[in-house]
């Protein structure tokens, strides 16, 4: 079990309030993507949880396909809440997601009303939960009316499965759109989560405007670009990385001379601002005032540690700005 609250948690995590919404989430939030699935070993995704909390990462994000084996992340969070958190639920903001596949059938993905909401209860099921704080539309629809995608949110939010609504993946005017319809069924969007990283900077083109002018928060996920933002790959592929792995989404491919470069470079200026490449590539993302939170994810409680700590220096000087994007316009 959790140790009580003692050690102060909450004194050095910042809090940010999401959106016009009443809830705070820390500034570094830890998804559940990898390494918490069946294959993966259960005392390090233990240890890595409550290292988490201790720091004040307060926020678990998760998605109804996440492990492998598809579901069984939320399996194994529900196991920890019944065990090793028992007594922390009001402590701990947990979302999940639904819209990429889960099941066979014409039921088992995308946006329809049938598959959101039965999606929904089976992942409460799997996490031993009433409700989850924020339930996503995974991803877009474009064969699906937008109305009914977001009429499902609000229903499950109406319901009390869950207390807001999000979205992931949408574009500036898919948002848009999401927004104003959730708001004539009286349960605005809480949050947006896009990948966001120095290697990855499509939302600048649009979507922050949006989502400042909703007042939609933002939790940018992949800040680190699968870990292509860490000095892990400077010097090749390290065996058991993510990259070498056979499932993830970091393939052997993606480590590109012309990425790696980047990173190396990148690699000098966050040395002259005492932080390693990932502590940095955090912060770049931290400072963007339309960002609530960044998703980090993790293998060990040290990278936990490591990357928490990004959060006490997020002052980039114009030089360094210019710098850095220098490097990544090339």
């Amino acid at each position: 079990m959790v140790i009580p609250n003692e050690s102060g948690r909450y004194t050095e995590m910042k809090y940010n309030r999401c959106g016009r919404s009443g809830l705070l989430l820390p500034s570094v939030s830890l998804g559940f993507w990898h390494n918490f699935g069946s294959v993966d070993k259960y005392d390090n995704m233990v240890e890595m949880a409550k290292t988490a909390f201790e720091l004040g990462i307060t926020h678990f994000d998760l998605a109804n396909n996440y492990g492998p084996r598809a579901g069984s992340a939320e399996e194994n969070l529900g196991k920890m809440l019944k065990n090793e958190f028992k007594g922390c639920r009001d402590e701990l903001v947990i979302s999940t997601k639904a819209g990429h596949f889960m099941w066979h059938g014409p039921y088992g993905e995308w946006g329809s009303r049938k598959y959101l909401v039965s999606s929904l209860d089976a992942s409460l099921k799997r996490m031993g939960l009433e409700y989850v704080d924020i339930f996503y539309s995974h991803r877009f629809d474009p064969d699906t009316p937008l109305e009914e995608t977001m009429g499902a949110l609000a229903h499950v939010v109406k319901q009390g499965k869950a207390l807001y609504a999000g979205i992931s993946n949408y574009t500036a005017e898919q948002t848009k759109k999401a927004s104003d319809i959730l708001k004539t069924l009286g349960v605005p969007c809480l949050i947006h989560q896009p990948s966001y990283s120095m290697f990855n900077r499509w939302i600048e083109n649009g979507l922050t405007d949006t989502l400042k002018e909703e007042g939609i928060g933002a939790i940018a996920f992949s800040p680190l670009a699968q870990g292509l933002l860490t000095d892990k790959y400077l010097n090749g592929i390290p065996t058991g990385s993510r990259a070498d792995k056979t499932v993830g989404f970091l393939k052997k491919e993606h480590i590109t001379p012309e990425k790696v470069a980047k990173a190396a470079k990148l690699n000098q200026i966050a040395s002259k601002r005492n932080q390693t490449l990932a502590q940095m590539a955090l912060a770049w993302v931290m400072r963007n005032s339309n960002i609530t939170s960044v998703l980090i994810g993790a293998s060990s409680p040290a990278q936990i540690k490591e990357n928490a700590a990004a959060m006490n220096n997020t002052v980039f000087t114009e030089k360094e700005l210019c710098d850095i994007d220098a490097i990544l316009a090339d």
